[in-house]
């Protein structure tokens, strides 16, 4: 094939392309950073590195105004994420995961929306042993942050696990080719020693010297659940299954939520389908993917450094033929795919070979005990005696899965005992719900979004109630600012923070993530967001066709315009 004469944009580099030039391969002066107990926080380059380490440092901004008067530094703390490819654990890192949270962290563990644990809290002083235990229960942080791949997701699919097992597998192998390659992690957290024949000059054959100009985000789908929201990955798989077996995958490339508030060149944007590979070819794929964002992404303005620009600025047509240039054969045609939802299935589901699975709903994602719910407690009480696995789900919740038929009547005792709840005592809206961490520690939230969902979605409930609508399923999300942890702008009615209290509602997501919202109300407060949602709420009661989903009918209504291209976002 004839070799496409391609460049990255002009300008000069960021200055996270400095500091990733001066770290000698994300070392920088992390480990004589962490050993100085002056202060609890560090310095900024640092911090910037630790994210490749799995870990930001945060500081409680609940706290910040006090102890300015005290003349206190921040209450600093951080926030550690443990790669756990499509969500899985076993009974025995659940366990490790529990004890970690209690022992050094703020009590509490954040399930995320890309299958990982969470930790908030972590001192300083704590964090190298807290890393130290994380890889005694044979998981790693290492790449959950920085510019390079992240948690590749995956559907946990109770109801078709013999096709998510070899899915699954390939996640699995998809995460350990795209890690790192670097010792940087082993050597500061821990305690490697360098060996004799240890290269002097390290390599990243992948990443090279500077790793990605951003972070990059792989996922898997398994039609007919888009739990996954594959159209939102940098990279995106489609499992294409025929008559019970994975045959392979579609390939879709170029989506992203993150965008910036008044800043028309920035965007969400959903993947596009350029074709199908089998299942043996897909690592070759994302490697070669991964480096045509590395080689042509923009590393001089950070915020159009995402592959989605790298795409729209080179063409979708330009990018493809590159690929196939680098894979040295095409992709075949894209084979047929239906999506129907991308939420969870919660309660009991059977699956195959005798085991049954049960899908935990689990608001916000937070597993922590209060004085009338124990969740964590409960949790750990079923990984005393659970045999099969946990599966994180993209939705923030927990299935507890492969569950033999002989420990079920067990599992759902401790289930009965702890009142865990499979979700279906609330709405169908607030089971669809997302929410990302935003304050207090999240330092770029704008405003509240974990911690005022809930509270907002009892009134909304309220609405839903009078209209009939407590079991019709309608996404909701709401986050602190535009990043779009929880991948807003796929939800059918979403909240996205402007400053305190105040928020941006999109509306008209595809119920199955092929469609992104629009803006329907801007800088807008509670009593506005509940007048909107009673007269739209009461509407589509009223006037929706036989099936229609609420995303659907708020376009074809003309309440908002569809928008199936980021590049139209704004318009």
């Amino acid at each position: 094939m004839e070799k496409i004469v391609l460049k990255a944009p002009d300008g000069p580099p960021s200055d996270v392309e400095r500091i990733k030039q001066e770290s000698n391969y994300l070392r920088g002066t992390l480990k004589e950073t962490m050993e100085d107990r002056i202060t609890a926080g560090i310095p900024e380059d640092d911090n910037r590195l630790m994210k490749f380490h799995g870990s930001y440092l945060q500081d409680d901004r609940d706290l910040r105004a006090e102890r300015q008067k005290q003349k206190l530094e921040p209450a600093y703390q951080f926030m550690i994420r443990v790669r756990t490819p499509g969500g899985v654990a076993t009974p025995e890192q659940w366990l490790a995961m529990d004890e970690l949270a209690r022992t050094y962290a703020n009590g509490t563990l954040k399930l995320t929306t890309r299958q990982a644990f969470q930790f908030h809290g972590v001192l300083k002083w704590n964090m190298k042993k807290t890393l130290q235990a994380i890889n005694d229960a044979l998981l790693t942080t290492l790449a959950a942050c920085g510019d390079v791949n992240r948690n590749v997701m995956c559907n946990p699919n109770p109801y078709q696990s013999e096709v998510h097992a070899e899915v699954y597998e390939w996640a699995k192998m998809l995460s350990d080719h795209l890690l790192p390659r670097t010792r940087a992690y082993y050597e500061i957290w821990l305690d490697e020693e360098k060996v004799a024949g240890t290269p002097e000059v390290e390599e990243e054959p992948i990443y090279g010297p500077l790793y990605l100009p951003r972070k990059f985000k792989i996922g898997i789908a398994v039609p007919p659940s888009n739990d996954v929201d594959v159209f939102s990955q940098d990279l995106g798989f489609i499992a294409i299954v025929e008559h019970g077996k994975l045959v392979g995958f579609n390939v879709a490339i170029g989506g992203g939520m993150g965008m910036t508030h008044g800043d028309r060149t920035t965007y969400p944007q959903l993947a596009k389908v350029i074709g199908f590979c089998k299942p043996e070819q897909v690592i070759d794929v994302a490697e070669k993917v991964v480096t045509i964002q590395r080689d042509y992404g923009n590393r001089s303005v950070r915020k159009h450094a995402r592959f989605k620009y790298t795409i729209d600025r080179l063409g979708l047509e330009v990018v493809k033929a590159e690929l196939e240039r680098r894979l040295g054969w095409k992709l075949e045609e894209a084979r047929p795919y239906h999506f129907e939802h991308n939420g969870d299935r919660y309660g009991w589901v059977e699956g195959v070979n005798g085991t049954w699975h049960f899908t935990l709903f689990v608001e916000g994602g937070r597993v922590k005990d209060t004085d009338d719910y124990k969740l964590m407690t409960g949790l750990r009480e079923i990984a005393k005696v659970h045999t099969g696995d946990f599966r994180l789900t993209a939705n923030q919740n927990l299935v507890i899965a492969n569950v033999p038929s002989e420990k079920k009547a067990e599992i759902d005792a401790l289930i009965q005992q702890y009142g865990l709840t499979d979700g279906k005592r609330y709405s169908a809206l607030r089971r669809n719900s997302l929410a990302c961490v935003a304050l207090p520690t999240c330092g770029l939230a704008m405003a509240e979004a974990e911690r005022y969902l809930p509270k907002l979605l009892d009134k909304i409930e309220e609405i839903v109630e009078e209209n009939g609508l407590r079991d019709e399923e309608i996404t909701i999300r709401m986050t602190g600012c535009p990043n779009g942890c929880a991948r807003h702008v796929l939800a059918e009615i979403a909240f996205i923070g402007k400053a305190v209290g105040k928020y941006n509602m999109y509306l008209g997501a595809a119920f199955d993530g092929s469609r992104l919202g629009k803006l329907y109300r801007e800088n807008i407060g509670e009593e506005e967001i509940l007048r909107e949602l009673r007269v739209l709420l009461s509407r589509y009661a009223k006037e929706r066709l036989d099936g229609e989903h609420f995303g659907d009918f708020v376009i074809r209504v003309g309440i908002v315009k569809a928008v199936t291209d980021g590049t139209n976002f704004h318009d």
